[in-house]
């Protein structure tokens, strides 16, 4: 009996086994069963809702980009610009098929290098063995700069060819062509990503570009359609499209002209004398118009190299303490309160206000001095008998009527309004030189244009008009004295640069009268004490010329000079004399010779010498990029205004090569490297006579080419 139940007990174990197996397979198929069911009924997995899921795949919305507006300067000359790019690329990948196995790959490489190349800078041998990688197992390859920013002629030439496997990437791209040129003020655009990784509109997050973001913007259209599982559109009633509306043009107060000089003389004094800071401002004095304007450290908008220094507009954003550049507004205010006597002797080098004694900057002084001389000497002392003799409350009001402890309201952002400290009769005695009160750049220009104006304040501006809307009007920001009082100020002023004990002599211009006030403010440490040493100070000056007819306002600051190899009136006369003698000359010259602008024409798909003809019988100098036949690129863009014989340089199809740019500008060279993606190290100023690759010289591969000015 043991041994027949031995032999039943493996047949029973495999029923035992059989039936549970059943079981699971019954269980697993009741759960998926119960899924399908869930997911059918409600038509969600995962917390994903499959009915959309399922839309997005045979739907899609196709956003359509509006173009960000253009910045120009005040004569018409492109700042900033949406150049609407495409990048150009090829499928190898085999894998890449339509319905019925259609190549959506590149099926004829010889046809295609072929034809490519006359509309890239590249020749046919090298677009060929870009297609022909050693590595088969490629599925795509790209062109480098030469297959990047295309404008959207060359894009939809390309594609009338019908090549297999051609495709494009659109990527919102800003230009600015003239590389360091009052970068914080225009400011940058970039363009976020989105959660895919891909990019997003541009958005302004410095100066004009993010000022007028909205306005520059635009608004996106979209296109909304239907399409197969193939990825190809269905045409149906149901599609949707919205047109996008692009955004506004924005016109600045800038002029190019003395903007490009102004940058010039500041990298020069910034290299040899390494101040940690530099500022300097150019306004027409009638109208407020800011027709040139940079900072020290910047950085080129085009190549963003620098950027990482310093992101604030140190122009509007930073608070200061102005130094005896503020006696401008302490002798005023004296003036006009009727607390100003210029015969009144007083003695000078130090006086004693509280426990605190305040020095001349010569400390010895220069004995019983008339206060007819504190002002041109730069005489603390005797700023500090001014304010004494008006009373805080009357100085204070003065200090408000000048527009300080408020922003001026110039169309930049981050505008700080200023600080006062102005609870003790020392602090009381300190702001009438300039120190306890916190103000901007903007500020300064806008209370020494009382000075120039019979005692109207103009207000700061840098835009000139939205689209064709560009006509700057003077815009009144208070009478804070009398005509009498600014006639007064701007004899002392005077006074610094032509007496013999002005502080200012270094700032004569021959042939002009200049008015000027020059400042040298402490610098506070992290203990709150301030600092001591040759150079830590910032060093400043304020002019206005032609004296006996105010036109231009000229202030420029310095921070600590790390390589202080001259004094600081010379160094800044570096920049304040050429400067201010440029603007006065070119007045001179616009008044005698009225120059006609030129809009550019386009000349895209145009053969390289009909395109030649056409902008050199417009007065305008050409010069050609490679030695193709076919105009595929150009700069200044097509409709661009600017002025007669300047260079609009042509990129032709083929091998790009190296052009000569014997007597080309710094905006020239700049031009060339946007077109062509070749880095240009521009050494010196003036213009080109020396160029590290030879004329002709294959541009393909370079990394970088040194080109010296003089």
């Amino acid at each position: 009996m043991k041994s027949v139940k031995t032999r039943k007990s493996p047949r029973r174990n495999r029923r035992v086994f059989g039936r549970l197996l059943l079981l699971i397979i019954a269980a697993i198929f009741l759960v998926f069963a119960g899924r399908f069911a869930y997911i059918a009924a409600t038509g969600h997995i995962a917390g994903v809702d499959l009915t959309k899921r399922s839309q997005k795949k045979y739907k899609a919305d196709s956003v359509i980009r509006a173009q960000r507006g253009t910045i120009y300067d005040s004569l018409g000359n492109v700042l900033a610009q949406d150049i609407n790019a495409y990048s150009v690329y090829a499928v190898l990948s085999h894998d890449y098929v339509g319905p019925n196995k259609k190549p959506l790959y590149v099926t004829d490489k010889k046809k295609t290098a072929k034809v490519l190349s006359r509309y890239l800078p590249l020749s046919e041998e090298k677009i060929y063995k870009q297609l022909t990688p050693a590595n088969r197992s490629v599925y795509q390859v790209e062109f480098g700069s030469a297959g990047q920013n295309l404008s959207l002629s060359i894009k939809r030439k390309i594609e009338k060819e019908h090549l297999t496997g051609i495709y494009f990437n659109e990527s919102p791209t800003r230009l600015y062509p003239n590389g360091t040129f009052a970068s914080h003020v225009i400011g940058i655009a970039q363009s976020p990503k989105d959660e895919d990784g891909a990019d997003q509109s541009l958005v302004g997050v410095m100066g004009i570009e993010k000022y007028f973001n909205k306005q520059l913007a635009g608004q996106d259209g979209y296109k909304n359609f239907a399409r197969d599982s193939y990825g190809y559109t269905i045409n149906q009633k149901k599609n949707k499209v919205k047109a996008a509306k692009n955004g506004q043009d924005i016109y600045l107060t800038l002029d190019s002209r003395l903007q490009s000089y102004m940058e010039t003389l500041l990298t020069s004094v910034n290299k040899k004398y390494k101040p940690k800071s530099m500022n300097a401002v150019l306004m027409n004095a009638k109208t407020g118009e800011i027709l040139a304007a940079s900072q020290r450290p910047t950085f080129n908008a085009s190549t963003k190299k620098g950027i990482g220094k310093i992101w604030r507009d140190t122009l509007v954003e930073d608070g200061y303490e102005p130094g005896s550049v503020l006696k401008i507004a302490t002798l005023a205010a004296a003036i006009d309160s009727g607390n100003y006597n210029p015969n009144q002797y007083y003695q000078s080098g130090s006086i004693r206000v509280g426990d605190k004694k305040i020095s001349d900057w010569q400390t010895s002084g220069w004995g019983m001095i008339p206060l007819s001389q504190a002002f041109a000497r730069s005489s603390n002392v005797g700023m500090v008998k001014l304010e004494q003799a008006m009373g805080p409350k009357v100085w204070k009001d003065y200090i408000q009527k000048f527009g300080f402890l408020k922003p001026t309201g110039i169309q930049l952002p981050g505008e700080t309004e200023g600080t006062l400290q102005y609870v003790r009769p020392l602090d009381q005695a300190t702001t009438s030189f300039g120190q306890g009160i916190n103000v901007n750049v903007m500020q300064m220009l806008q209370m020494t244009s009382a000075i120039a104006n019979d005692g109207t304040m103009i207000k700061p501006q840098i835009l000139s008009g939205i689209n064709q809307d560009h006509q700057v009007k003077p815009i009144k920001a208070g009478k804070p004295i009398k005509a009498s009082t600014a006639k007064s100020v701007l004899q002392n002023m005077e006074d610094v640069v032509y007496q013999d004990y002005g502080t200012g002599q270094v700032y004569q211009i021959p042939d002009y009268k200049v008015a000027v006030k020059t400042g040298t403010a402490q610098i506070t440490g992290p203990d709150g004490g301030y600092l001591t040493g040759a150079s830590n100070y910032i060093f400043s000056v304020s002019g206005i010329a032609p004296a006996d007819d105010p036109k231009y306002i000229l202030y420029i600051t310095m921070k600590q000079p790390q390589n202080m190899t001259d004094s600081a009136e010379s160094i800044l006369a570096q920049v304040f004399n050429p400067m201010m003698k440029r603007a006065l000359e070119y007045t001179k010259k616009a008044e005698k010779d009225t120059q006609q602008q030129v809009t550019v024409p386009s000349v895209i798909g145009q053969s390289t010498d009909e395109a030649q003809k056409k902008l050199t019988d417009l007065g305008l100098q050409t010069a050609s990029v490679g030695s193709g036949n076919l105009v595929v690129q150009q700069l200044p863009k097509a409709n661009s205004v600017i002025l007669p014989k300047q260079r609009v340089i042509l990129m032709t199809n083929g091998a790009m090569t190296m052009p000569d740019v014997t007597g080309w500008s710094k905006n020239d060279l700049l031009k060339l490297a946007q077109l062509t993606g070749v880095e240009i190290d521009i050494k010196g100023s003036g213009y080109a006579y020396h160029q590290s690759l030879a004329v002709n010289g294959l541009l393909d591969g370079v990394k970088k080419i040194k080109v010296q000015l003089k």
